[in-house]
């Protein structure tokens, strides 16, 4: 089964932690539902962690999946995502340590639900999170899992961050639903936030002995090229599980093959962060 880590506590890190550069944030953003949004987010934050990353899950989903897959109990919270975007505490007032050392999360409540029409409203209603963010944060990255809709959080998450991980399931009507993120994110580039570039696509729930499935992936590496993970994630009944136990797939079963994967895209992913830290500064 698993092997636990030391207790959650759901105590604030703020004191606990030290202050270190400005953290390299990530979105994980797909309007289309059901793709590994949130089990990505989870698993990517984990394996990070495990290597020595101080990581923040920051949960933007009403549903709260993330903030529960990683052992949040919701019902008890008092503050949240919802109370930083409207200016009422800090992000580190909200943030609680999980059981997997180095990763804290963000959690969401379902306040967040009614956050898309009070937003309209408001004065900045785009760079509520970006705000957030502008503070010292003691963290190597912060990961959003976002929700799945081109909504007004997801337009904060992408106005916020340095980067996007999309996640896309191999199915017949990916490229058209990835199509109309790609232009999603180009106007918020234009107009909003002109550094934000897409850090790379993840193929996720992957079955070799499907046609289809290699169909896709062939589409999806000819039209974005090494955009592209290596990596890709198999369907995986033991990652459908280890929700239910509050646990990241990884620290549910290790040496299951969807576990295994996403260790590999971390690595993927930081492997690829340090040649653009490179490229950035060869440019500068």
């Amino acid at each position: 089964m698993h092997k636990p880590f030391s207790s959650t506590s759901n105590n604030s890190t703020s004191g606990a932690l030290t202050v270190k550069s400005r953290p390299r944030i990530f979105a994980v953003c797909n309007q289309k539902g059901g793709v590994g949004k949130t089990t990505t987010a989870i698993n990517l934050a984990t394996a990070m962690s495990a290597v020595g990353m101080r990581v923040l899950l920051v949960d933007l989903d009403p549903q709260g999946n993330a903030s529960t897959g990683l052992g949040v109990r919701r019902s008890s919270l008092s503050k949240s995502m919802y109370n930083v975007l409207f200016g009422e505490v800090n992000i580190m007032d909200v943030v609680q340590e999980t059981r997997v050392p180095g990763l804290s999360v963000a959690p969401s409540s379902i306040h967040l639900s009614g956050a898309e029409i009070e937003l309209v409203t408001s004065e900045r209603r785009e760079y509520r999170l970006r705000e957030a963010f502008s503070t010292n944060l003691p963290y190597d990255y912060i990961i959003m899992d976002c929700p799945p809709s081109l909504n007004l959080l997801t337009l904060n998450a992408l106005v916020a961050t340095d980067s996007v991980v999309v996640p896309l399931q191999c199915e017949f009507y990916a490229l058209e639903g990835l199509s109309h993120l790609v232009k999603t994110i180009e106007r918020v580039r234009k107009h909003y936030n002109p550094s934000l570039d897409i850090h790379g696509v993840l193929l996720t729930m992957y079955d070799k002995r499907n046609n289809l499935t290699a169909m896709v992936a062939e589409d999806v590496r000819e039209y974005f090229g090494d955009k592209v993970y290596k990596t890709v994630i198999p369907r995986n009944v033991r990652v459908s599980e280890a929700p239910s136990y509050g646990l990241p797939a990884i620290v549910y079963d290790m040496r299951c093959p969807g576990a295994q994967a996403y260790i590999h895209l971390a690595s993927e992913v930081l492997k690829r962060e340090r040649r653009l830290k490179a490229e950035r500064r060869a440019a500068a």
